[in-house]
C-alpha cells in the first residue's frame, strides 16, 4: 500500500522559543520512505538528530509571530498487520538489553501499580501474545474509544477511574498492563488510513516471541495501512513538538492520509 501523509502545524508565538520537533518518519518495520519534505515558514534552520529511541527529531529556534510547519511523505507501507498467537513469553533475562527500558515504569505507564489487574485479566490465557490481545480485548469492551475528550495525556490509573479515553489514554493503559505482568511493551504515534475522525493516532506494540507485535486498543481491528513517526515509553516521548518556553498563543494540527 502506498501512502500520501501530511501534517500541517500552525503556531502563535509571544517570544524568540526553541522548538524540538519529531514529524518526520524514517524506513523501518513494515514501511519504506519514497519521498518527503519538511518546511518552515521562517527562515531558520532545523537541526536534526536522533534520539534514544531512534526517532528523528528537529531542533530549532523561531523569532515571535506565526510558525506554520508544513510536513509531507509518500510511504509504502503494509495492508495488514502481522498477528501470531504463537508468539511466546520472553522471560526478562532473555530480552534484548534495547528492550529492557520498555520492560518498567514510566510517568503515563504506572505498571508497578497494576499487576493483580493484569493477572486477573489474561488468567488462564497462555503466555506471550495471547496475554497481550486478552489485555486489548477487555480494553476495547469495557473502555470506550472517545475521540476529542482529553486534551492533556492521562495515565494508565487515571483512564482505569475516567472509564474512557483518546487512543492514547487507552493506549497507556494497554501498555501498563503488558508491563506489570514483564512483558515489554512501547508506544507509537503516527497516522492510520481510514482513521475517523482524522488525527494523528496512538497504538502500541508488545515485545513476544522475540519480536515486537504492533496491538491497538482504540480500533476493533488490528488494520493496515500506518506510518510510524515515533517510538518511546509513553506519550511524554512521542510528542510531535516541544515548547521550550510560554506556551503557544495559539495552534492548529491538521493531519491528512490518502492512498495513491
Amino acid at each position: 500500500m502506498q501512502l500520501e501523509v501530511a501534517c500541517d502545524i500552525e503556531l502563535e508565538l509571544e517570544t524568540q522559543t526553541t522548538l524540538i520537533l519529531m514529524l518526520q518518519p524514517q524506513s523501518g518495520d513494515q514501511q519504506e520512505i519514497v519521498d518527503e519534505s519538511f518546511h518552515l515558514s521562517q527562515a531558520v534552520r532545523a537541526a536534526e538528530y536522533t534520539d534514544l529511541y531512534g526517532n528523528r527529531c528537529q531542533r530549532t529556534i523561531v523569532d515571535p509571530g506565526r510558525l506554520s510547519i508544513m510536513t509531507r511523505a509518500t510511504v509504502l507501507t503494509a495492508d495488514t498487520m502481522d498477528q501470531n498467537y504463537m508468539a511466546g513469553f520472553t522471560t526478562v533475562d532473555q530480552l534484548p538489553e534495547n528492550v529492557l527500558t520498555f520492560l518498567t515504569p514510566s510517568r503515563y505507564c504506572e505498571s508497578d501499580r497494576l499487576g493483580e489487574v493484569a493477572a486477573d485479566l489474561t488468567a488462564g490465557a497462555s503466555q506471550g501474545y495471547p496475554q497481550v490481545a486478552k489485555i486489548v480485548d477487555w480494553i476495547r469492551d469495557t473502555l470506550p474509544y472517545t475521540p476529542g475528550t482529553s486534551d492533556l495525556p492521562l495515565s494508565a490509573r487515571e483512564v482505569m477511574n475516567q472509564r474512557h479515553g483518546v487512543c492514547r489514554d487507552l493506549t497507556h493503559l494497554a501498555i501498563a498492563l503488558c508491563r506489570s505482568i514483564s512483558i515489554p511493551a512501547r508506544m507509537v504515534v503516527g497516522y492510520l488510513d481510514g482513521l475517523r475522525p482524522m488525527d494523528m493516532h496512538a497504538w502500541f506494540e508488545a515485545f513476544v516471541g522475540d519480536r515486537w507485535y504492533a496491538f491497538d486498543p482504540s480500533q476493533w481491528q488490528l488494520m493496515g495501512g500506518r506510518v510510524t513517526l515515533a517510538y518511546g515509553r509513553d506519550a511524554a516521548d512521542v510528542a510531535l513538538y516541544h515548547v521550550f518556553g510560554p506556551l503557544p498563543i495559539w495552534s492548529s494540527l491538521r493531519v491528512s492520509v490518502q492512498r495513491r
